[in-house]
């Protein structure tokens, strides 16, 4: 515990520290810089912050916004604006007043992405940069006809104090990303990425998500445009040209801008390529070229830079750490689920669910009760209708007759986010889980309430996950499925539905896994609706099971009854197995 508490506090000081020594570099840079290698570092710090945003709202959150210096445009004309109005406040608070301009515009422009995504937003956003660019070349920027420069703060008035200045908003903007990612919304940001329905099924908000993404992404490239409208004093249009945010997302995806190393790095080269083919005597605009080149490596290869150097650190700090052993399970921690099935009041309860595609009938007429402090085994063949009674009874396909409550309140018309916040949690066959997450961050994501670590800790030991500050990408898919059901159940949901959550696992783990099913619904206070192929698991979890067969209900009750049904049996195994 108190090496865990030790390994937070080091997270917490390190932006600092590594804040406080950018700082010092960039005190030294400015001192011993000449006068025009100083305006090419200011330009590579203000694409730094660009980048950063974009490693937001492309990196993290896996939506493709090409129009980045557009945001900045926004910046640099608010600043431009308050300059010539002579506004209070000085270039600090304009600067700041851009930013949130900027972020209201990427509000605004992220409200496709909740229905588009790809190349359909890519060519929104395209839309977007290329129909700002044209009136901007119309209007111009405040006080460029007339000669009126952006005026520095006082203290930062000269080109080197200057690139100082922007090193300090650089390292202000670096500690506020690193925090913002460690954070609810990085989480965020990162789940959606992966998975919208993942996302949704633990009670997060995929609209929020993508909102968030933009908004702090606009920001940050409304504070670069405010620091270019201050390091040229007169900003025209053609420094936010569509054709540059075009290469500037494609560097941040080279460069994997989403870490903040790797977008100062991105910042760099923004200026350092252009400037190499400047003094070889080639056109500055092959720069583009070469930056598609990079991108075009990085999409088709799925890796980046920054990734790449990540995922060997993270893989060398993978055989450093030894997989957590189980807590060892005391005879008297619980009742079996088995001995305590059918005893409390209902507190899920399915009555008549019907799905129909078409002509075809998924669902018909299914009814399931699930009683308080209970594991309910929901069993059938392939196609039988499991993943749609699932996904009907989560909100995930609205369009269904019947009803579905929960501890006496209609679930009708809510969301999956809404059903979840209420206590109705599900998993997935497939693999939602983060993998750019480690296990704490996405457990404290999908638990949505304030852990203590020794709270996480106890748990994450109890179903035999790794350690929490394990990253999630260095774990294969069976352990990322214990994760998920840990995570989950220290959410404390009313009820859990488990969708096939032995896939993955050895017949040890397994054996292992329902030994520990058995103890959660005293032990964390919830029921839990069981999904499994594995017949010698849900025999040892669950107390009723009801069995499904072409979307209807084959068989309910206790299990000895149920599992000797000749009509279960033959759905199993076939008349020939029978005979």
């Amino acid at each position: 515990m108190r090496r865990a508490s030790s390994s937070r506090a080091v997270r917490i000081a390190f932006p600092f520290v590594a804040g406080a020594v950018a700082l010092g570099v960039g005190y030294l840079l400015s001192e011993s810089l000449s006068g025009y290698f100083v305006f090419l570092a200011v330009s590579a710090v203000v694409a730094a912050i660009a980048i950063l945003g974009l490693g937001i709202v492309t990196g993290s959150a896996g939506m493709i916004a090409l129009c980045q210096l557009t945001f900045a445009a926004v910046g640099a004309w608010v600043v431009s604006l308050l300059n010539v109005l002579q506004a209070p406040g000085g270039f600090v608070v304009w600067l700041v007043l851009g930013a949130v301009a900027a972020g209201v515009v990427g509000v605004l422009v992220g409200l496709p992405a909740l229905r588009l995504r790809g190349v359909n937003l890519a060519v929104v956003t395209l839309g977007f940069a290329a129909a700002a660019d044209v009136t901007l070349v119309q209007i111009q920027f405040p006080g460029a006809t007339d000669g009126i420069p952006v005026l520095r703060p006082d203290a930062f008035s000269d080109d080197r104090s200057y690139f100082f200045f922007s090193v300090l908003v650089l390292v202000v903007c670096g500690i506020a990303v690193y925090f913002l990612q460690s954070g609810r919304w990085g989480s965020s940001w990162k789940s959606v990425a992966f998975s919208e329905r993942g996302t949704a099924s633990v009670g997060a908000s995929v609209r929020g998500a993508k909102l968030t993404a933009f908004a702090v992404s606009a920001t940050l490239a409304g504070i670069s445009g405010g620091l270019i409208a201050g390091q040229v004093g007169l900003p025209f249009a053609s420094s936010f040209t569509p054709i540059q945010s075009l290469a500037l997302y494609v560097l941040a995806v080279m460069s994997g801008a989403y870490l903040i190393d790797m977008a100062v790095f991105g910042g760099i080269l923004w200026v350092a390529v252009p400037e190499l083919l400047k003094r070889w005597g080639i056109p500055q605009d092959w720069a583009f070229v070469i930056f598609g080149v990079l991108g075009v490596q990085a999409l088709t290869s799925g890796s980046n830079l920054g990734q790449g150097i990540r995922n060997a650190w993270w893989k060398r700090q993978a055989r450093k750490t030894p997989p957590r052993p189980a807590v060892p399970l005391d005879a008297d921690d619980a009742l079996g689920a088995v001995e305590a099935a059918d005893t409390g009041a209902p507190v899920l309860v399915v009555e008549g669910l019907g799905v129909a595609f078409g002509q075809v009938k998924a669902l018909d007429g299914v009814s399931l009760v699930v009683p308080e402090r209970s594991i309910v085994g929901l069993i059938g063949p392939n196609g039988a209708g499991k993943s749609t009674f699932t996904d009907a009874v989560t909100g995930f396909l609205p369009q269904h007759t019947g009803s579905v409550s929960l501890d006496g309140r209609p679930l009708q018309g809510l969301s999956p986010a809404k059903r979840a916040r209420l206590g109705l949690r599900r998993t997935f066959q497939q693999d939602r889980v983060p993998p750019t997450l480690t296990i704490e961050a996405y457990v404290r994501f999908v638990a949505r309430r304030r852990l203590t670590l020794g709270e996480l800790e106890e748990t994450l030991a109890f179903f035999g996950c790794p350690p929490a500050r394990t990253r999630l990408q260095s774990v294969d898919v069976g352990t990322r499925r214990l994760v998920e059901v840990a995570a989950n159940v220290l959410s404390r949901p009313r009820v859990l539905i488990l969708d096939e959550p032995a896939a993955g696992l050895s017949h040890e783990e397994h054996v292992e896994l329902g030994e520990r099913l058995r103890r959660v619904p005293a032990r964390f206070g919830m029921s839990i609706v069981l999904i499994e192929h594995d017949l010698d698991l849900v025999r040892s979890v669950c107390g009723s099971i009801t069995v499904l067969d072409f979307g209807q209900v084959l068989a309910s009750g206790p299990q000895e009854r149920v599992l000797a049904n000749p009509a279960v049996v033959k759905a199993y195994m076939g008349e020939t197995e029978m005979l």
